[in-house]
């Protein structure tokens, strides 16, 4: 498997900038030098013919790296204009060492933000992963302009106003075109709020000598496609049904049959072996027309699950099971039952109302469930989608998928993965039960619980960015299914 990019958080990015200055011989204006400097030829291979620059800049080290590329594109012929805010002039020694190399180059520092007019490219040197909050109303008025300017930014480090470890955006942020990162990729672009400003994230490692990384540990990892070959081998040519795992999906109240139908069909085309269902009897003959590969069970008042529930090997538990006493019984009896589980939606929300440890389980909320889970609201939720992943694995000793945007997978003691895949159009009813019969797929088929939530929210995302290569809006999660096989295959 090739191994996921690694994540850092802020404590070890200035650890490890500190390291490398200290091993590159104590002058810190090496890397911020560096810094500039890839900055520019960043700047020049995707946007080669830009002629009139300007670099708003930060009275802090990101601004030393804004003067810097300044320098380089003042010296290439382009025509160039610093631009920063009238009491923000550069207050650390390197930034003003980077301004006065500028200037000494001819280069010319504005004030006012009407200089942005005439611009063809804008680069965000303002803050970097220096600000956590929200941005003073002078700064947020820059941030602003920068973007009604109507020209590409490329933000250097992190886009202003976006909070590098959690992704949360708690003012006015700059809407970048592409970040370019420093030496190590930060956790917070890459989920939430964030995802709306960084646009396409780059890194450059800005030739920094391992030693600096001593001590310094990711506290995230970032999954993409690549991932999933070494999680999802070729089956062995003398196997049967029965190794590929037995999938009981419980759900399918009054007026939601189909979410049980999505997730019966995801887990098939994810590959399990065998998919029972357990629904409301009315759901049974339409289900068995939609697939009748999944063997669908009528539970009314007199249904005892105990049987279904001792031959599957796994659960997955919500699609469509409402909260009435139906709905209560046969949570019960599934959480009972001492099976792996992967428990969503109205799951979630009867065990919100009677919480407990689900040490065998996978949760799969969104924002609003796992709100209800914590005991808060989804607005807190999306400031630190890390934190709430974490809370949630700990209180409830489970793994969990916090979808959305960049969704987080985390698991008691274990670091958390950031899912590199999906798009807007997946935000439509259904696609949650999609996921939830991907996971209990992959979980029954014998991956460990967190590598199965790992790589069952991944699959999701390809398979729902294939799909919407026709478009994303319309998209409908039984878009996904014949992507879910092929995926589920890789080579």
């Amino acid at each position: 498997m090739n191994p996921p990019a690694e994540l850092f958080d802020t404590a070890a990015a200035r650890r490890i900038d500190a390291q490398a200055t200290a091993v590159l011989g104590g002058d810190g204006y090496v890397l911020m030098q560096r810094a500039g400097q890839a900055a520019w030829q960043c700047a020049l291979q995707h946007w080669p013919q830009v002629r009139r620059i300007v670099v708003a800049c930060g009275p802090g080290n990101n601004g030393g790296d804004g003067y810097v590329l300044a320098r380089l594109a003042c010296q290439s012929g382009r025509e160039v204009r610093v631009l920063h805010l009238p009491d923000d002039a550069p207050r650390t020694p390197l930034a003003q060492r980077a301004c006065t190399d500028y200037l000494a180059v001819g280069g010319r520092v504005e004030l006012s933000r009407d200089c942005l007019g005439s611009a063809e490219l804008v680069v965000d040197a303002l803050f970097g992963i220096g600000l956590s909050r929200a941005p003073t109303a002078a700064a947020a008025a820059l941030v602003e302009a920068i973007n009604a300017a109507g020209a590409p930014v490329l933000a250097l480090d992190v886009p202003s106003g976006v909070d590098a470890d959690s992704g949360a955006v708690p003012g006015a942020a700059v809407h970048a075109t592409r970040t370019l990162q420093f030496i190590v990729a930060h956790r917070g672009l890459h989920t939430g709020d964030a995802l709306e400003h960084a646009g396409h994230c780059l890194l450059d490692g800005l030739d920094v000598p391992a030693e600096a990384f001593a001590g310094a540990a990711a506290v995230a990892s970032r999954w993409n496609g690549a991932a999933l070959p070494g999680l999802l081998p070729p089956r062995r040519a003398n196997t049967h049904k029965g190794e590929s795992g037995h999938v009981l999906c419980i759900g399918g109240n009054h007026g939601s049959g189909g979410a049980v139908m999505l997730c019966a069909e995801a887990a098939l085309r994810s590959g399990a072996g065998l998919v029972s269902v357990a629904t409301r009897a009315p759901h049974v003959a339409p289900l068995l027309a939609r697939c009748p590969e999944a063997m669908a069970h009528a539970a009314d008042a007199e249904f005892d699950p105990a049987g279904l529930l001792a031959r599957a090997g796994v659960i997955a538990l919500g699609p469509g099971l409402g909260q009435d006493d139906w709905a209560r019984r046969l949570w019960t009896a599934a959480l009972d039952s001492g099976k792996p589980l992967v428990v969503d939606a109205d799951a979630l929300n009867l065990l919100a109302a009677a919480p407990r440890p689900l040490p065998q389980a996978i949760l799969t909320p969104h924002p609003g469930e796992a709100a209800r889970l914590l005991g808060m609201d989804a607005a807190g939720i999306q400031r630190d989608r890390f934190a709430a992943a974490h809370e949630l694995a700990t209180r409830f000793s489970a793994v969990v998928v916090l979808k959305g945007a960049g969704s987080v997978v985390a698991a008691p003691g274990a670091t958390p993965r950031v899912i590199a895949a999906g798009n807007p159009g997946m935000a439509v009813g259904g696609m949650g039960d999609l996921l939830t019969g991907v996971i209990a797929a992959l979980r029954a088929q014998g991956l460990p619980a967190f590598d199965a939530a790992s790589a069952g929210a991944l699959l999701h995302g390809l398979a729902g960015d294939a799909a919407a290569r026709a478009g994303q809006r319309g998209l409908l999660p039984r878009d996904l299914l014949p992507h879910l096989r092929t995926l589920s295959n890789p080579e």
